[in-house]
């Protein structure tokens, strides 16, 4: 085989090897999105099967004003479903990580954060903040009168806007279960 002849074959394999590199990062990439839970399946666990019937909380111009300081943006929605039983209620909520909105399920039982988690993530990375090692900081956690959380919440390298996003729903949904628990 002439030198010119190696080369071509090495160049060839490196170009399938950069191939295989590129396939298995954009498959890493679009492993990051998912539905981890339906909503409807989330509130049938948090409620044992059996759930109580839906309310919903009209965001009033204060509401909105409100939610709007802890978003850092307008609530999309005029309006909010929620579930309440006692002092225990359930919230699905959105909110934008980097491009596209995380959904997640959060538990508030009296005045405190029992349970957050990730229903479906749709942006390419940063979906670590799904596992319980990240959303167990969020258990106990309240609403102090600054509406900022009374813990610090560690972050995680890469999914730094993922955090944020979880973080601002999980003081939303604190501020959102006072008002409809009154």
């Amino acid at each position: 085989m002439t030198s010119r002849g190696a080369s071509g074959a090495s160049a060839r394999r490196a170009s399938v090897a950069l191939a295989a590199v590129a396939a298995l990062l954009f498959a890493a990439a679009a492993s990051a999105r998912g539905v981890y839970q339906t909503p409807e399946a989330f509130v049938r666990e948090v409620y044992a099967g059996d759930p109580p019937a839906p309310r919903l909380l009209w965001l009033t111009k204060e509401l909105q004003a409100e939610a709007a300081h802890i978003l850092g943006h307008d609530y999309p929605a005029a309006r909010l479903r929620y579930w309440l039983r006692d002092e225990r209620s359930a919230w699905i909520l959105e909110e934008i990580g980097k491009e596209k909105p995380i959904t997640v399920g959060i538990v508030i039982d009296g005045g405190k954060i029992e349970l957050v988690r990730v229903l479906i993530f749709r942006e390419s990375r940063g979906d670590e903040v799904r596992h319980s090692f990240f959303t167990d900081q969020y258990k106990g956690a309240a609403l102090r009168s600054d509406r900022e959380l009374d813990r610090p919440i560690d972050g995680i390298t890469g999914a730094t806007l993922s955090v944020r996003a979880l973080t601002r729903l999980a003081r939303l949904a604190l501020f959102l279960h006072d008002e409809a628990a009154r």
